[in-house]
């Protein structure tokens, strides 16, 4: 099972795969943002993984966005299981727009 179920993010949106893609792409994009604000250094590091929450569920990422809940509930210590689970879903979204999105 992937990481990212992107039959939900595609049915979200129609089927249109072009913006399926540019969606993608922008939480790719971000994904480099968020992984240097998960650090338990830094003081915002629970608003972070607030908002990566909220962007995970949306692209069909569940177990970020559940790690990412966990976290920011938890402690600093459920941060390495957030960093896990951002870099698993990124993989799979860097697998599927490599595919043009077809997996």
């Amino acid at each position: 099972m992937s990481a990212v179920d992107f039959g939900y993010l595609e049915g979200f949106l129609n089927g249109d795969k072009a913006v399926v893609l540019e969606v993608l792409e922008l939480f790719r994009q971000q994904g480099a943002v968020w992984s240097a604000g998960l650090e338990a250094g830094n003081p915002d590091w629970r608003a972070v993984a607030h908002a990566i929450k909220g962007a995970a569920r949306g692209v069909g990422a569940g177990a970020l966005g559940d790690a990412c809940q966990i976290a920011e509930f938890g402690g600093a210590d459920d941060l390495p299981q957030v960093r896990a689970e951002l870099a698993t879903a990124l993989a799979a979204i860097e697998a599927y727009v490599a595919s043009g999105g077809n997996p």
